[in-house]
């Protein structure tokens, strides 16, 4: 079942919708507003976001702006009674995949909402490099192998995915929410001390360079970085 992120201040179009979509086969959480929509996406994985403009605490705009900074390939689709020119023209420019009106006919929904999926699908294999460079390590995603001169350590696929997220923001933020949804599948306080160790784990491991830092940014997520 694909999973879709509904945040709808209107209870009773948001009850219709769910269970419309919810018999279409996606499991759908519906967010009564934009702060709870934020709180469920950042503990739970989506694969697509379907937001209200229009909503009490954080709106739909402000909701689609933290949601692709944290992760830019999250499909988002607008659902609002609101059609001026300018506004469409806001929700495309902050990256929506789709702009939808209401009122909404159900079976247009759920066409737009597959069509997005498939494009998304389609488009967003992401290619990453062969070997990654880390001081004097090198990091295979592939093969899940770690080597530094003539040693090689293989990681476990939990280790790998960690280590390949923070390898493709070296030198940047890697945000501790989006890397527990996508890693551990939730963000909770067991997997937050899980990922924690995980950490200690891949800073032993490039113990051998002490040039190699993993940084904690405290409330935020891990940087891994290599000092001159």
């Amino acid at each position: 079942m694909k999973k879709i992120l509904l945040a709808e201040d209107n209870e009773t179009l948001g009850y219709i919708l769910k269970e419309y979509l919810e018999m279409k086969q996606f499991s759908v959480h519906h967010a009564k507003d934009g702060n709870a929509a934020w709180k469920a996406f950042s503990e739970h994985p989506f694969d697509l976001c379907l937001l209200d403009v229009m909503m009490p605490g954080t709106d739909g705009f402000s909701l689609a702006e933290k949601i692709k900074a944290a992760e830019p390939a999250m499909p988002i689709i607008f659902l609002t009674a609101k059609s001026l020119k300018p506004d469409v023209l806001r929700g495309f420019h902050i990256g929506a995949d789709d702009y939808i009106k209401k009122p909404v006919d159900e079976e247009e929904l759920t066409a737009r909402i597959e069509a997005v999926l498939s494009r998304s699908a389609s488009g967003g294999t992401e290619v990453l490099p062969e070997i990654f460079t880390v001081g004097n390590y090198t990091f295979d995603p592939k093969n899940q192998k770690l080597s530094h001169a003539d040693s090689d350590r293989y990681l476990t696929e939990r280790e790998s995915k960690l280590l390949t997220m923070l390898c493709k923001n070296q030198g940047n933020l890697t945000d501790r929410a989006t890397a527990l949804k996508n890693i551990w599948g939730k963000n909770d306080y067991f997997n937050r001390k899980s990922m924690d160790v995980f950490i200690s784990r891949l800073r032993k491991y490039f113990a051998d360079d002490p040039r190699i830092k993993i940084v904690n940014v405290h409330g935020s997520g891990f940087i891994l970085q290599t000092e001159e």
